[in-house]
């Protein structure tokens, strides 16, 4: 008879049993979390049919146009984690102020978390993959109240982070530290059973993932490597890339931890006054911690993305993961800070197609 694979809750269990001193606070902060996300997955689920198409008619505090969903999903995961009293703060992209624990509450929880409630949102209203990101930080020792500034800790020091994939099937990708594991939900169950244990992102890709509408915006560095890669067999690559975009970190995240690649969201100058557009605290570092976790790299370009202490909670940074050698490359070229040159492949010269004529 097969082995039926273990529960989320299992594999939390066993995790604890490795450190006597553990307190079981951190297994249900995972599970709140977990359960949000299965309660987020019949809204997805549902489709045009839960009225939950459409932008909300508000923005969140980058400006940006609130869908109707990430308000649920951000109401979602604040009622699943306050009532159980295990977290003292909650910090999410959809929230200018992160929820702090009332001064009466401050001893009740050891752990904050940072979210992005609904990753993607733009592809809910034509039916393509989103998800949502979580990290899970310490709070102070001592029992004092939690202020914003504690929120502003190196992604080194997570203790857990994950995504949940809201796709033909549900995911829920995790690290505790050891390892990066995937659970797929068993709908008759309502259970997360672990199916992909251990993901391993492949050392080398010929996969790259970038907006190249932004193309015009981009450093020499990644414009450099972008070229190389469309370059192919004949370039100095010497071999042929496929360019993936799916508007969506989590769904490109997943990609990439199951068959390899490289993504990049990286630093431009489509807004000079920004250093990126990803956010440090609840995007990067989850995702970064699961790739590295994995094998793979994860970085800014320019310093690895764990090592980067956070100056505030909405920080925004540039973003390249993936491939342990294809991130170390476009580091190498960014530190090498070469002339930018006029591209010689016609997508990208002074009349292609991303170029105005002139």
């Amino acid at each position: 008879m097969l082995n039926q694979p273990i529960t989320l809750t299992q594999y939390l269990i066993e995790e604890r049993r490795r450190f006597p001193l553990a307190s079981g606070s951190f297994n249900s902060v995972v599970l709140a979390v977990a359960l949000a996300c299965k309660a987020l997955s019949r809204k997805v689920a549902y489709g045009v049919l839960a009225g939950l198409h459409g932008q909300a008619g508000s923005v969140n505090v980058q400006g940006e146009s609130q869908y109707k969903l990430d308000v649920l999903a951000n109401e979602q995961f604040l009622q699943g984690l306050q009532w159980g009293g295990n977290v003292r703060g909650m910090l999410s992209e959809e929230m200018e102020d992160p929820w702090l624990a009332k001064d009466t509450d401050v001893a009740a929880g050891d752990y904050l978390l940072a979210f992005d409630p609904l990753d993607g949102s733009s592809n809910i209203d034509v039916n393509l993959s989103v998800g949502s990101i979580f990290s899970v930080l310490r709070a102070p020792e001592g029992g004092r109240s939690i202020r914003v500034e504690d929120f502003l800790q190196p992604g080194a020091r997570q203790v857990a982070a994950g995504y949940a994939l809201y796709g033909p099937s549900t995911m829920f990708v995790l690290t505790v530290g050891r390892g990066t594991h995937g659970f797929t939900l068993n709908p008759e169950l309502g259970e997360f059973l672990l199916t992909h244990p251990d993901l391993r992102v492949p050392e080398e890709s010929q996969e790259f993932a970038i907006n190249a509408s932004n193309s015009r915006f981009w450093e020499p560095p990644i414009r450099r490597y972008v070229e190389e890669c469309l370059a192919g067999r004949n370039g100095v690559r010497e071999k042929d890339f496929n360019m993936r975009w799916i508007a969506s970190m989590v769904a490109d995240a997943h990609r990439i931890l199951t068959r390899g690649g490289v993504f990049m969201y990286p630093r431009d100058t489509k807004d000079p006054a920004q250093s990126g557009r990803l956010r440090l605290l609840y995007e990067c570092n989850p995702i970064g911690l699961l790739i590295e976790q994995a094998g793979g790299r994860a970085s800014s370009g320019e310093a690895p993305i764990l090592q980067i202490a956070p100056s505030g909670p909405h920080q925004r940074i540039g973003f390249v993961f993936g491939s342990k050698q294809e991130v170390e490359r476009i580091e190498r070229y960014h530190r090498e800070r070469v002339d930018e040159v006029e591209p010689d492949t016609p997508l990208f010269n002074r009349r292609g197609l991303f170029r105005s004529m002139g």
